[in-house]
């Protein structure tokens, strides 16, 4: 039987990621910072014996990953430092690399180390970019423009502490597969939803659960998303199969949507009124800006389109 450790597992992906695998008849061993008094999910309190979870306290260059480790076939990375409103660290981008990059870093060496046969890291779409525009195609005597697409085969363009952090973890995986021959599966993955949902995915259903009028009928964006479900499912198969070693592999619903049909859906979702109201993009950006929200404004109106390099 094939024993997998999987760090964050009582996190929002870890927790359905654990169920799924125990039921596939993997053996879990759960690495969590802080022991709970239970998990949340009842379904994992029920397929989990207390030794098959570990606290291992900060996730860093330090942690002493040496008995954690033992007997494991894969690890699934899942925990890392994400993004805070109120972020309180004096440098940021110091505190994002001491997690993300150091202590990933730290955790694929005590693996290999170990015998570790393969290691998934999950890592965002925004070690491409913040959005994709518009791509020029010339054409002859008329160029046209078309939506651009984020693939595996763009040159990385991190542009905050965060992705910068999970792109330098993204290359020191790559160094330690080359030394050692650990085989490494590196997800990036746009935003997530489903049941447990939280940050501004919440913030957005609890506006629409309340009946608050939204100004986004005028955007006109396309963003790409992946359901938690779906996420589960690609984790599952880059353990797995074969292909899957030393590749990087961008994951989506395939379904593309712009803000306001987002809207729409979960309102019907929720059988509430779909409040949305025309209002220009550009002064709303410009409002977001004033006001300090101009990263929450322009996710709102930015397009981000995953797809294939074949696509692009």
């Amino acid at each position: 039987m094939m024993k997998v450790l999987v760090t964050g597992a009582n996190g929002f992906i870890g927790q359905p990621l654990t169920i799924f695998l125990t039921k596939h008849g993997y053996q879990i061993r759960s690495v969590v910072r802080v022991a709970p008094d239970h998990f949340q999910d009842k379904e994992i309190r029920k397929s989990k014996e207390p030794e098959d979870l570990v606290a291992v306290g900060s996730i860093d260059s330090h942690t002493d990953w040496a008995n954690v480790l033992q007997d494991i076939d894969t690890v699934i990375h899942l925990a890392a430092r994400v993004h805070k409103i109120n972020d309180d660290a004096v440098n940021p981008l110091t505190a994002f690399r001491e997690v993300n990059t150091a202590g990933t870093e730290h955790l694929a060496r005590e693996s290999a180390k170990i015998g570790v046969r393969r290691f998934v890291y999950l890592s965002t779409v925004k070690v491409n970019g913040e959005e994709t525009g518009l791509r020029v195609e010339e054409t002859g005597p008329i160029d046209k423009k078309r939506q651009a697409i984020f693939s595996e085969n763009d040159i990385p363009n991190p542009q905050d502490p965060y992705a910068i952090s999970k792109w330098e973890a993204e290359q020191a995986l790559r160094a330690i597969s080359n030394e050692t021959g650990m085989e490494v599966v590196i997800v990036r993955a746009p935003l997530v939803y489903g049941p447990g949902v939280k940050a501004n995915f919440l913030s957005l259903l609890q506006v629409i659960d309340c009946g608050i009028p939204l100004p986004l009928r005028s955007v006109n964006n396309s963003r790409s998303l992946v359901s938690l479900d779906n996420l589960v499912d690609f984790i599952f198969t880059c353990i797995k199969h074969p292909a899957a070693a030393g590749e990087t592999f961008l994951v989506s619903d395939g379904n593309d949507l712009s803000t306001p049909e987002l809207i729409r859906k979960i309102a019907l979702f929720m059988v509430r009124p779909c409040r949305v109201l025309p209002f220009s993009p550009s002064l709303l950006c410009f409002i977001g800006k004033l006001v300090g929200k101009d990263a929450a404004v322009n996710r709102l109106c930015s397009s981000v389109r995953l797809g294939t390099a074949g696509e692009c």
